[in-house]
């Protein structure tokens, strides 16, 4: 199952906004994605509960999973938004 690792850059972390716009782009991705913080357990990606639970602040860092045809793919796009300050303007 491939992974990625993706360091947060929105200053405020995975929560509201950022959360939201992840979440609805994991639900865009035709492959099922888990995500995890740290040594912690995988979680549902396409859930903002799950997400938000993380805690997962500004220079952090997580990991994402997925598998299928299409998960390299769906990684790389997941990747580049989390590492994306979501808050700028």
């Amino acid at each position: 199952m491939p992974e990625r690792t993706a360091t947060i850059a929105s200053s405020v972390g995975l929560h509201a906004r950022p959360a939201t716009l992840f979440v609805n782009a994991v639900n865009e991705q035709k492959v099922p994605v888990t995500i995890r913080k740290g040594d912690g357990p995988a979680g549902n990606a396409a859930s903002i509960l799950t997400v938000m639970a993380l805690g997962a602040a500004k220079g952090e860092t997580v990991t994402l999973a997925a598998e299928g045809e299409g998960a390299e793919e769906a990684l790389e796009t997941l990747v580049q938004l989390l590492e994306t300050d979501l808050d700028a303007s």
